[in-house]
């Protein structure tokens, strides 16, 4: 499938827009197609000539949005290979996250979405597009180029940049939440503590950067190629 379906329709498009828009406010479970066909402006049989489910539309939007964000980082990385540097990749996960609601909602209630992932091949998709595992595959490469510490245990590693991301990220979502510590660039003191966490002191050279890049940004691919499998497969009259 070399390109999505809503691509050549725009139907499917709005489709797509109008469950998007209904699941945020509504959330999964209280959703209708009835009433995705109606607030995009065509009959339920139009919906079900481009899925067959609804889950299978619900799925695939998650999909989507998850694509959606591999694609902004990975052009990221490609524009500058130091945006794998931990100080400057952190930051960036949680503005590109928490700058979708889809994306949002999804984070904050994926038991939803877990119950619609009745296969475990597509449960593994999705697991391996987290925040968490990406965050996990990026350490594990720059730990083998030497740009990140090494006198820790990976499993120690991954599990405090995990703790600190989901920190960061609650806090800078609900600032209020912090009380009288709050500054006025949450994002720089995330970069400051990812990067005594897990930087060395001296910077690595910028071929050894580029190296670490490329092969982040082959794993990011192999991810979103995988979820774009899982949109495939959904869509009506595929299997």
């Amino acid at each position: 499938m070399s390109r999505l379906i809503e691509h050549d329709s725009a139907k499917a498009a709005r489709i797509l827009d109008s469950a998007r828009d209904l699941v945020v406010e509504h959330g999964v479970r209280k959703v209708t197609i009835a009433e995705i066909a109606a607030a995009a402006g065509v009959g339920k049989g139009t919906v079900y000539l481009y899925w067959e489910t609804k889950e299978d539309l619900f799925v695939g939007l998650a999909a989507r949005e998850v694509l959606g964000w591999i694609d902004t980082v990975t052009t990221r990385i490609g524009q500058d290979p130091h945006t794998v540097l931990p100080r400057h990749l952190a930051p960036l996960l949680i503005r590109t996250t928490h700058g979708n609601p889809w994306l949002r909602w999804l984070r904050s209630d994926d038991s939803a979405l877990r119950q619609l992932l009745h296969r475990p091949a597509d449960q593994e998709r999705f697991a391996d597009a987290s925040p968490s595992a990406m965050g996990n595959a990026v350490i594990t490469i720059l730990r083998d180029h030497g740009i990140v510490r090494d006198d820790l245990p990976l499993a120690r590693q991954m599990y405090a940049l995990h703790a600190v991301l989901v920190g960061f990220g609650n806090v800078m979502a609900h600032p209020a939440g912090a009380g009288p510590l709050n500054v006025d660039d949450p994002e720089t003191a995330l970069a400051d503590t990812v990067h005594l966490l897990l930087e060395k002191p001296r910077d690595p050279a910028a071929r050894v950067v580029a190296q670490a890049a490329e092969a982040v940004r082959a794993r990011f691919t192999e991810i979103h190629d995988s979820l774009l499998e899982l949109v495939a497969s959904g869509a009506a009259g595929t299997r």
